[in-house]
């Protein structure tokens, strides 16, 4: 009887132990699955156990599915999107994003320049959400949104620690619908709210107009049909019996790289550094050059607006026409978006921007973080009807040495 009973208890300790060792194996593998799978992401082979120690990550995913009251209501890819998350958050560049393939939507509706929400650009500096520019006539710019606004809530949500995609989808809505934004504006001590119902943005581009025998070009993005909308305006103002030439970048914050050159190069002889790719120590600079139109002569006089709204391709074409001395920039303090990002399809539904060299202008000088100082700066004014930068601007016009 005695080896009956044993012979059963044995029987059960190996099936315990085939079922421990199949339970064992298929966590395994499914553990291996989901580091294949984050592996495969970046487009990498499965991390050397001997330089990365995974064991922390599959502990904490272990403690929240033991622990956490909601874990099962997570989904487990959602859990991967956070990871990945958290690796690009580790580079601390507010320029390099992974984007689900929701946030890759609107990544995309950005580019294409026709989407709803409230139409203004928004950013990460100095570890706080900020406005960059609101954009002509859109929702945010009729409701009083001014570059260098700080976000601190978005409806019911503060934006600590918030990314500019998770604020991008949180002011994003349907038409018609409203948001509030909680802001701190620059040399007020207390927040104030700010409503602002959605709509329909279409991006605009740019506008001409002559003010005391001057031609002005206002430029509100570098968009993908911008070129073809700067060269126009260049013959309008060739037909326009001046040589005193204003482009207004205010509040513009920038878009297509290849735009800011050609513009460059309607100033530039051929073969000019419009502007300096550095992708760090040790590796090569990329020199962006101009085409060389070059169609004026040294008679003409031309002023370059700017201020915190400018960014990105308005830094790059401001800085190559001062660093030539082709033009004086008159305003304020530029943003200081100097990097340069690259948007690589990862799988088939998200994406990485991610942050792969610095821009600096011809002469070396690094846009990041600083920007541009203006060689005559002059603040705006909030009366109504007043704009003492275009009026400093004419005056340099008129004035010219």
């Amino acid at each position: 009887m005695l080896n009956f009973f044993q012979e059963k208890q044995n029987r059960y300790t190996i099936l315990v132990a085939l079922l421990t060792f199949i339970l064992g194996l298929y966590i395994g593998l499914w553990k291996s699955n989901n580091i294949d799978n984050l592996a495969r992401i970046f487009k990498k082979r499965q991390v050397d156990p001997n330089q990365v120690n995974l064991d922390s990550f599959w502990e904490v995913w272990d403690v929240i599915d033991e622990k956490y009251p909601e874990a099962k209501e997570i989904d487990n890819q959602e859990r991967v999107y956070g990871a990945i998350k958290g690796l690009v958050s580790s580079l601390e560049d507010p320029y390099s994003t992974f984007f689900t393939p929701e946030e890759k939507k609107i990544f995309e509706e950005d580019i294409d320049g026709h989407f709803s929400g409230v139409g203004m650009e928004v950013g990460i500096k100095d570890d706080i959400l900020t406005v960059i520019a609101p954009l002509k006539d859109t929702p945010a710019y009729k409701a009083g949104m001014k570059s260098g606004d700080k976000v601190l809530a978005i409806d019911d949500k503060t934006t600590n620690d918030m990314s500019t995609e998770e604020a991008i989808k949180l002011i994003r809505g349907e038409k018609g619908t409203t948001v509030t934004l909680t802001i701190l504006r620059p040399n007020e001590s207390k927040p104030r709210e700010i409503k602002i119902v959605r709509d329909i943005i279409t991006v605009p581009t740019l506008e001409t107009e002559i003010k005391d025998k001057a031609f002005i070009i206002k430029l509100y993005s570098f968009t993908g049909n911008s070129n073809k909308l700067f060269r126009d305006a260049i013959k309008e103002f060739s037909n326009a019996n001046t040589d005193k030439l204003v482009i207004d970048l205010r509040g513009n914050p920038g878009g297509y790289l290849e735009s800011a050159v050609d513009m460059a190069s309607w100033f530039l002889p051929s073969g000019k550094t419009v502007l300096i790719e550095d992708y760090g120590v040790g590796k090569e600079q990329k020199l962006y050059q101009s085409h060389g139109y070059d169609v004026f002569n040294d008679n003409l006089k031309l002023v370059i607006l700017i201020d915190g709204g400018s960014a990105s391709a308005s830094e790059i074409l401001a800085g190559a026409l001062k660093d030539y001395n082709k033009a004086k920039l008159v305003g304020t303090q530029s943003y200081g978006k100097g990097s340069v990002q690259e948007v690589v399809n990862i799988g088939d539904d998200t994406s990485l921007k991610v942050t792969i060299a610095k821009w600096l202008t011809p002469n070396g000088v690094s846009i990041s973080k600083k920007g541009l100082t203006p060689d005559i700066e002059v603040k705006p004014s909030d009366k109504e009807g007043e704009d003492p930068q275009i009026k400093k601007a004419l005056e340099v016009l008129n004035n010219w040495q």
